[in-house]
């Protein structure tokens, strides 16, 4: 479906499309897919947007409990993107994880809707500590763009881009995007489906940076093993997730107001602080 013909936005997935790292839960959550959503509805001044993107979801969830609702709501565009939940656990089995997304995509688009998916960057650039689950995002990459292919899915290939690495596109979890990660993404999304005004500007690396010593890397390592490692470790033992309880923060498709400023050709790409 050509861009500035979008009536209805759904957005599936976990943490990242639900925004977590950009805001909080008390003053609330922004993210990619708001951010996305605005661009799209500066084109198309009658969107109306639902995310149903709940945090600690794998793609099995995804699937089971966000594919029948966002059936019903009719999309002519929606977002699909879940599976790193299960690249972390032990039991990650890849072609299960992938069959998952692929029924998301093949029904999204059986009933119409024009659908955008994207691949992962290596997370063993961004957290060191993760460099035994890199092959497993390789994989997961090949087997996205093979699925999407096959049912004719939009792909903001993310992977590639060296950018998309940078710490600073991160928050200090190193699990979910910053808000100026939140915004490359909103940025390469918008690019793939070629809104108006979108451009490859997104990719721009970020200014240089002193580079940290090996002894403030070393404690950097132990703060973020102590702050978010073991937590998430200890949840995993109990078998709890940081979704438990939680529902989506936008269940129904609902006008999204454009602010007088907001524009297709704003690329969001801000200085860091």
């Amino acid at each position: 479906m050509p861009s500035g013909e979008y009536l209805r936005y759904v957005a599936l997935g976990d943490s990242q499309t639900e925004g977590v790292g950009d805001g909080d839960d008390a003053t609330g959550l922004r993210g990619w897919a708001d951010l996305f959503a605005a661009r799209v509805a500066a084109a198309n001044p009658g969107l109306q947007y639902a995310n149903l993107a709940v945090r600690g979801r794998v793609a099995g969830q995804v699937r089971a409990e966000q594919l029948g609702p966002a059936l019903a709501l009719r999309p002519d565009l929606a977002t699909v993107l879940a599976g790193v939940n299960d690249l972390l656990r032990p039991g990650f089995d890849a072609e299960e994880v992938a069959g998952h997304l692929e029924e998301m995509f093949a029904a999204l688009t059986a009933a119409g809707a024009h659908v955008v998916t994207m691949t992962f960057p290596d997370v063993g650039k961004i957290a060191p500590i993760a460099r035994p689950v890199r092959s497993r995002v390789f994989d997961m990459n090949a087997r996205i763009r093979a699925a999407a292919a096959r049912h004719g899915v939009t792909v903001a290939d993310i992977a590639p881009q060296a950018v998309a690495t940078d710490p600073r596109l991160w928050s200090e979890d190193r699990l979910h995007a910053s808000p100026l990660g939140h915004e490359r993404i909103a940025a390469a999304v918008a690019r793939a489906i070629d809104l108006p005004g979108s451009d490859d500007s997104w990719t721009l690396p970020l200014p240089p940076q002193a580079l940290p010593s090996g002894l403030q890397a070393a404690r950097a390592e132990l703060r973020w093993a102590a702050g978010f490692l073991g937590p998430w470790l200890g949840r995993r033992l109990r078998g709890r997730s940081s979704g438990d309880g939680r529902t989506a923060k936008r269940p129904e498709l609902l006008p999204l107001a454009v602010a007088p400023s907001a524009s297709p050709a704003d690329t969001g790409l801000r200085e860091p602080s």
